[in-house]
């Protein structure tokens, strides 16, 4: 038997490099390199002095229930036997220290039940002019209006 010889086939390296440095040297060349994350400047919140009045009206409801209680955005102040009002005195003040910082005035509406005392409504007055609040309205509760 005889042997057929095929012709060697011999692979060339220096076209095969070439070709990978040139896809090398354009992907380096193309791609956009990674830019450095950035902060974001931001300031926490405080109290700052305003030069110019802000025009934000703090109101406060005050609800005055027939027992005597005073409630203050549904959380209760003080019992209905007490007649100088302590904790919403403290309340009435703090409420126009912040107003004064925001060179704003304190509104604070009061809306009281039909069958309170009247005594007890003044007790609430003199405890809104003794945290030094002038701005006092009244409102009826529109589910007991006619």
């Amino acid at each position: 038997m005889r042997r057929i010889e095929h012709p060697q086939i011999e692979l060339q390296i220096a076209p095969l490099i070439d070709v990978c440095f040139l896809l090398l040297f354009f992907y380096i060349l193309t791609c956009k390199p990674a830019e450095p994350e950035g902060t974001l400047p931001s300031s926490l919140p405080g109290t700052a002095a305003l030069e110019e009045p802000l025009e934000i009206p703090d109101e406060q409801r005050l609800t005055l229930l027939a027992s005597g209680q005073i409630l203050v955005n549904e959380q209760q102040f003080d019992s209905g036997a007490s007649h100088d009002l302590p904790q919403l005195r403290s309340f009435l003040s703090r409420l126009r220290e912040a107003a004064q910082a925001h060179k704003g005035s304190p509104l604070v509406t009061i809306e009281a039940a039909d069958s309170l005392p009247h005594q007890r409504l003044l007790e609430v007055l003199n405890a809104c002019t003794q945290a030094g609040i002038g701005s006092v309205s009244f409102s009826t509760n529109p589910t007991e209006a006619p």
